[in-house]
């Protein structure tokens, strides 16, 4: 326990925490009993109203580095990992 907190102080916050997940629960039971929750929908379209989109233009790219590129990109990666 914080020296530094007075006891009332500390107790206060537990019962505001415990009155914050009583109010949640309370709320979601209220919800869910007038019909107000929407139901959990598992659908495989984010946005089915939206048609699907196709991929419009060039294929993507590749392109093989060389033993020292490759060393060269390492070493970048390394600094910015760092700092």
């Amino acid at each position: 326990m914080p020296e530094h907190v007075p006891t009332l102080q500390l107790i206060g916050v537990a019962v505001l925490a415990v009155a914050a997940v009583v109010w949640a629960v309370t709320l979601l039971r209220l919800l869910d009993r007038a019909g107000l929750r929407s139901p959990v929908r598992h659908t495989t379209s984010l946005l089915p109203a939206l048609p699907r989109q196709t991929r419009v233009g060039p294929e993507l790219e590749s392109v093989e580095l060389t033993p020292a590129e490759q060393d060269a990109f390492a070493g970048l990666a390394r600094q910015l990992a760092d700092g």
